[in-house]
């Protein structure tokens, strides 16, 4: 029995070292990897990538604060943020939430999802998102004011994830999203690959580490009789049809890096929380952001991303993203069984933009 248990004692030893050098990478990873990216925006070749409906966060509860929590995010949400933290899903959860893109451009962006843990440690995701840009009138060269109908573009991605708790500190996931963009008569598709690794340590597990990596994948082309065209060559009767080549544009790839620590007191908590965001085809993104919530009951979040230029003029300065700056949301949450943690949710966020009347989503959410 002795031996049994002197046995059982040195595996364990052996497992927590194991754990303790992955946690040494992980943390090596998040310390250095900031000081080689941290040049990696590049504004110069902005407008080069397409897809950029894959950098917009669908979902309010953690748009509230910026998508600052790339530490923190846990659940649905997490396969926006950072695939990792899809893992920290109970049983089920279902997510439909509903935003005004750009308020004032009658944008509009719906999103469902759906969340079930299949075993003890895995979880499988599945999200959909739709964008719809309203009727746009068709013009010709020669009917420049329109007047032949509308034409309404259609974009939709859909992923599909699983996530992991390596241990009960270490979580991975890698998620794969289908991309479709499609006008009347041209479309594009696409695979766009994320992945993410979430560390928690601390005796109250209350300090978070994560790295998310997303948006990655083969280049993309447009293709459809749009590109076509009825051509004449001089001494020939018949009429030949003539297509465009396209060039192929790439994925915004991103890299996010961030930290957070939870204060917990009375029951409730505030958890500060950092990010830096490397954007390939724009300038890169820093962000700070806090969420109080009492007892889980009530949820208030808020950050702020700053990017290069910010408080200049715009003839004058790089500014070319268009969500930065304050973002702002809440929560209220009904539990229905603390034990199991199943709950009903509202979320509702804000996120102020360059042009027009900022962003506004709302969220209704379910775990089971």
């Amino acid at each position: 029995m002795r031996n049994a248990k002197h046995s059982i004692t040195q595996n364990t030893k052996g497992m927590k070292h194991i754990y303790r050098n992955i946690s040494a990478i992980v943390l090596a990873i998040i310390l250095l990897i900031p000081m080689q990216k941290i040049q990696a925006g590049n504004k110069d070749r902005s407008g080069q990538a397409g897809a950029s409906e894959l950098l917009i966060n669908p979902w309010a509860r953690s748009s509230g604060w910026g998508g600052v929590n790339t530490a923190t995010v846990h659940g649905l949400e997490a396969m926006f943020g950072n695939v990792a933290g899809v893992a920290h899903t109970n049983s089920t959860e279902l997510i439909f939430s509903q935003t005004q893109w750009l308020k004032g451009t009658d944008i509009t962006i719906s999103a469902f999802g759906l969340t079930q843990r299949i075993s003890e440690s895995g979880v499988l995701g599945l999200s959909v998102m739709s964008m719809s840009i309203g009727d746009i009138m068709i013009t010709r060269t020669d009917l420049p004011e329109g007047g032949i109908g509308t034409f309404s573009p259609s974009y939709l991605n859909i992923g599909i994830s699983y996530s992991q708790a390596f241990s009960s500190s270490i979580y991975g996931g890698i998620l794969i999203r289908i991309i479709n963009e499609s006008i009347s008569d041209a479309s594009a598709g696409g695979v766009a690959i994320d992945a993410g690794i979430q560390y928690i340590t601390g005796e109250q597990e209350n300090i978070k580490f994560g790295i998310a990596l997303r948006n990655v994948g083969p280049t993309i082309s447009f293709s459809g009789d749009g590109f076509a065209t009825r051509v004449s060559i001089p001494g020939e009767e018949t009429l030949f049809t003539l297509t465009q080549r396209q060039n192929k544009f790439e994925l915004p790839t991103t890299m996010s890096i961030g930290a957070a620590y939870d204060f917990l007191f009375s029951g409730s908590r505030f958890t500060l929380a950092g990010n830096f965001q490397s954007n390939a085809f724009s300038n890169d993104l820093f962000m700070l952001g806090g969420e109080f919530s009492f007892k889980d009951y009530v949820m208030l979040r808020a950050g702020y991303a700053y990017e290069d230029g910010i408080f200049e003029d715009i003839e004058s300065s790089n500014k070319i993203t268009v969500s930065k700056g304050f973002s702002g949301g809440m929560t209220v949450q009904i539990p229905f069984n603390k034990e199991k943690g199943s709950n009903f949710s509202v979320d509702y966020s804000y996120r102020s933009t360059e042009h027009f009347d900022g962003t506004h989503t709302i969220g209704v959410r379910i775990a089971l």
